[in-house]
């Protein structure tokens, strides 16, 4: 395993695209064709993931496995699992309101949060659970977990994760660069927001046995909750502080058992 060469590629690579992607994105007239740059981006993860094991049959067939046998996943843990996400939602609202935020907010929301030119926000938001989890579970946290202490290896995937978003913030109507037109410190929040989600998204998969599909879903849950009810940015900056302590909790657990 080798966790440095991994991160090191996958950031690299990652950077490329998606340095292209932000300039094209700012030209004029651009019509979504920065998407062609960011979607190789997206597949980064994926792509350097199945290069690191393609010449290892051992670990070829350990991917394999935590992809398609299902029988991995404890349905009610799982279950339990994406309901944290909705939840997160609803208490860090109901916070919001007992210091004066709106009640909109419970509200459906009529659109989503930022445009992605001609791919459908829906499909990149299952996309990049696909992809994104694909490689981290494919290599990038076992390979953490090969060198480091099991918590260690949460934490630090849960930084990398964070950092591994950062070119977005210069791609022009993506939701980083929105909510940072909008306030740097909403920027800052999201940023800091992916450390305890990358945590939690990391207990959820050991929980189940390293399943890929169960970490697909539950990154697939997270991205749809963010998006499904007109929460401010203020209580996202809530929401921020209630996942910390759910990962904190599970943090703690994990190195007691």
């Amino acid at each position: 395993m080798k966790p440095r060469l991994y991160f090191l590629i996958t950031f690299a690579v990652t950077c490329i695209f998606w340095g292209i992607g932000a300039r094209v994105s700012h030209q004029p007239g651009n019509d979504g064709s920065h998407m062609m740059w960011m979607l190789p981006g997206l597949l980064t993860p994926f792509l350097v993931s199945y290069w690191m094991i393609h010449k290892d049959p051992e670990a070829r067939k350990q991917f394999r496995d935590r992809l398609l046998k299902l029988k991995r996943i404890r349905p009610g843990l799982l279950l339990t699992a994406c309901l944290l996400m909705p939840l997160s939602v609803l208490v860090s609202v109901g916070l919001s309101l007992l210091l004066g935020g709106s009640p909109d907010q419970l509200q459906l929301a009529d659109e989503f949060s930022f445009r992605t030119g001609f791919v459908p926000v829906f499909l990149l938001l299952l996309m990049a659970a696909t992809f994104e989890e694909l490689g981290w579970r494919g290599y990038a946290y076992d390979s953490l977990q090969a060198v480091l202490p099991q918590r260690s290896a949460d934490l630090l995937f849960g930084l990398l994760w964070s950092l591994w978003h950062l070119p977005l913030i210069l791609v022009k109507d993506s939701y980083q660069y929105v909510i940072f037109q909008d306030n740097p410190w909403f920027a800052i929040n999201f940023f800091v927001s992916i450390i305890p989600l990358g945590i939690i998204i990391s207990r959820v998969c050991v929980a189940n046995q390293k399943s890929i599909p169960a970490a697909i879903l539950f990154h697939f849950v997270i991205n749809l909750s963010q998006e499904a009810l007109n929460i401010s940015q203020t209580t996202k900056c809530l929401q921020t502080g209630v996942l910390t302590l759910a990962a904190f909790g599970l943090w703690y657990k994990s190195g007691r058992e």
